[in-house]
């Protein structure tokens, strides 16, 4: 399943945003033969399991120009390369840990052409600065996420949605977010069909929460 299925679902990219969407393919597996950071079943279905469902963010919060997202435990640059695709006005910071990673994020945002990712190797903790929003993939259960986030995001809203966390997500949530009363669990089935996405939800957490 190629772009085909991206361009169902956003059909209203711009043509640089389409040439710079066509041209992950290629570098991930160039990449991903040197430094494996996607499975071998994932690259073959990258447009869906990575490229939409990193999307799926986009469908819930449009991020304006001038605003930053910090992208947490980014591995080979998911969620955060898709978004900055998509918002090129947008700023975008991607950490990981693992050196590896970062620089196959690095190497795939030199290959794109874009400006707007700054890919980070440290853990989040020793990030400076704070963001509108807090992007991630399933890194690590809430309490956990929101200890690692504490104080980086920023007071002063730009959207009218509050900042916040924004986590994509899958499974039964319920008891991972008793205690979060704010939370607000989008699922993703409300806006892609294939059944990948069947149990795929994204997470809203705003900035006042418990836990």
């Amino acid at each position: 399943m190629g772009i085909e299925i991206l361009l169902k679902y956003f059909p209203n990219i711009t043509d640089e945003q389409e040439r710079q969407f066509r041209l992950l393919e290629s570098l991930y597996q160039d990449w991903n033969q040197k430094i494996n950071v996607v499975s071998r079943k994932d690259i073959d279905e990258l447009y869906m399991r990575h490229v939409l469902h990193s999307l799926g963010i986009a469908k819930i919060q449009q991020f304006k120009p001038g605003s930053a997202v910090l992208d947490v435990g980014t591995g080979g640059g998911f969620p955060g390369i898709p978004l900055a695709i998509l918002f090129p006005e947008t700023q975008f910071t991607l950490v990981d840990s693992i050196g590896k990673k970062i620089k196959v994020v690095d190497e795939v945002v030199t290959g794109l052409g874009i400006t707007n990712v700054n890919p980070i190797n440290a853990r989040v903790e020793e990030i400076n600065g704070h963001f509108d929003f807090i992007v991630s993939r399933a890194v690590a259960v809430m309490p956990t996420f929101t200890h690692w986030v504490k104080g980086k995001i920023k007071k002063e809203a730009a959207h009218e949605r509050k900042n916040g966390i924004l986590y994509l997500k899958g499974g039964d949530l319920t008891e991972e977010l008793k205690d979060y009363k704010t939370a607000q669990v989008f699922d993703l089935t409300a806006f892609f069909d294939e059944e990948f996405f069947d149990t795929k939800k994204v997470v809203y957490l705003p900035l006042k929460y418990k836990g």
